[in-house]
């Protein structure tokens, strides 16, 4: 048995296998890799499995290493017969070259191998795109998977701090996919899967930027097109636009949240502009509510998981109150809290908070300015969490009463708080 492991180990040494794609970038970039792809050369899945590797692909030979579980695909080239990211011919065999294999791959940066010994192979100048910090398709092929569309824009995302940009002839070959209706062919899980990831990035931003630099912010994201040109008041919104406004909300979540569902409440909170009849323009009165339907359809369409859409309802529903809780009447606060779910037990309303903040950062000079709005609702909370509820419950009231005297007990709460921490 250790002698036929031995040889297995022995096999898999004299393999010819490379590291390619997003490890090789981001070892050249100084960024941490964390996870690592190989393509494999001149190999069959009947070898491979020879050799210990478990079989994982569905669309292409895709192998998992039997101890590191790294993922080793056999080198393939892939020929368009149909539209959408699904739509291709695969052909994996022995025959095929390390250069036709990353000829397939998007862009240039991530058209580099690397091996064993750490000799870069480049055949089609990713090191110099990286030096000069370009995001460059690798050949026409590019414009047959509209995923591609996406990724660049997530890329922008993960990479824009370092001055990283789109390559002219990319954003022109990214805007025709758009105008031939490629794009159209993306579906639901992909898209959210991509935007997902981009939320994750340090600058979120970029990838709607880019999107919007090649026309496909409308295709993919209308609700979030919708909102460019729509004005508000200066005096509350120097930026003006309002999808200017919601691109420096996500901007000011990002620095104030990791977790993608704030950063994704932040950017869709102003949804309900978009709606607002134009003969009140730049008032936006009652937006609060008229985006909740639209914010509802955004969920849906891209299949976005309830704990996102969750949060992003409630800041969507309930921002302005926020913003202006200092004028807020106890019981109106009090039901706001309610509403947020706030009296529950291992309730948490941080990420509303934040969300709130990031809006009320997101405008033209405002990005510093205090949020102490976020604290005073804090202790509300806290104060309405402390009240004791024994006599109402032992009490002979019913129903709908016992909620109406608890409700009255939180609203003191809060008044007294008030009174004490904020005297007039």
């Amino acid at each position: 048995m250790l002698f036929y492991l031995r040889l297995l180990d022995m096999l898999r040494i004299m393999m010819k296998t490379f590291l390619v794609g997003g490890a090789v970038r981001d070892q050249l970039l100084n960024f941490p890799v964390k996870e690592r792809d190989w393509v494999v050369i001149g190999e069959t899945p009947e070898s491979m499995l020879a050799q210990g590797f478990l079989e994982v692909g569905k669309d292409f030979p895709v192998f998992l290493h039997p101890q590191s579980h790294d993922e080793y695909a056999l080198a393939r080239t892939e020929r368009k017969a149909g539209h959408g990211y699904r739509g291709f011919t695969v052909h994996a065999a022995p025959d095929v070259t390390l250069e036709e294999d990353l000829l397939r791959r998007d862009l240039t940066i991530n058209a580099m191998a690397m091996t064993s010994n750490g000799e870069i192979i480049d055949p089609y100048g990713g090191q110099k795109d990286l030096k000069q910090k370009i995001f460059r398709h690798v050949s026409p092929a590019f414009k047959e998977d509209p995923v591609r569309v996406l990724r660049v824009a997530r890329f922008a995302a993960r990479y824009a701090h370092l001055g990283f940009t789109l390559a002219d002839e990319t954003r022109e070959l990214m805007a025709q996919m758009v105008r031939e209706g490629e794009v159209d062919h993306l579906v639901a899980e992909r898209v959210w899967a991509e935007l997902h990831k981009a939320l994750q990035e340090q600058t979120p931003g970029a990838f709607f930027h880019t999107l919007k630099d090649c026309q496909a912010l409308a295709r993919i994201f209308p609700e979030i097109q919708a909102l460019f040109g729509v004005p508000q008041p200066a005096q509350h919104h120097p930026e003006i636009d309002t999808g200017i406004h919601s691109l420096m909300c996500l901007e000011q979540a990002a620095k104030l949240s990791p977790k993608p569902q704030v950063r994704l409440a932040a950017l869709l909170h102003d949804l309900g502009k978009a709606l607002t009849p134009a003969d009140i323009l730049p008032h936006h009165y009652g937006h609060e509510k008229t985006g909740l339907k639209t914010l509802e359809n955004f969920c849906q369409r891209l299949r976005v998981p309830n704990e996102f859409k969750a949060l992003a309802m409630q800041v969507m529903e309930h921002h302005t109150h926020s913003h202006i809780v200092f004028k807020l009447r106890p019981g109106t606060l009090t039901d706001m809290l309610s509403l947020l779910g706030a009296f529950k037990k291992g309730a948490d309303i941080e990420d509303f908070l934040l969300s709130c903040e990031a809006d009320a950062k997101g405008r033209l000079g405002k990005e510093q300015t205090p949020y102490p709005q976020a604290d005073y609702i804090r202790k509300a909370a806290r104060a309405a969490n402390r009240i004791d509820t024994k006599a109402v419950l032992q009490s002979d009231k019913r129903g709908a009463e016992i909620g109406a005297a608890i409700r009255v007990l939180r609203i003191n709460a809060i008044s007294e708080m008030i009174k004490n921490e904020y005297p007039a």
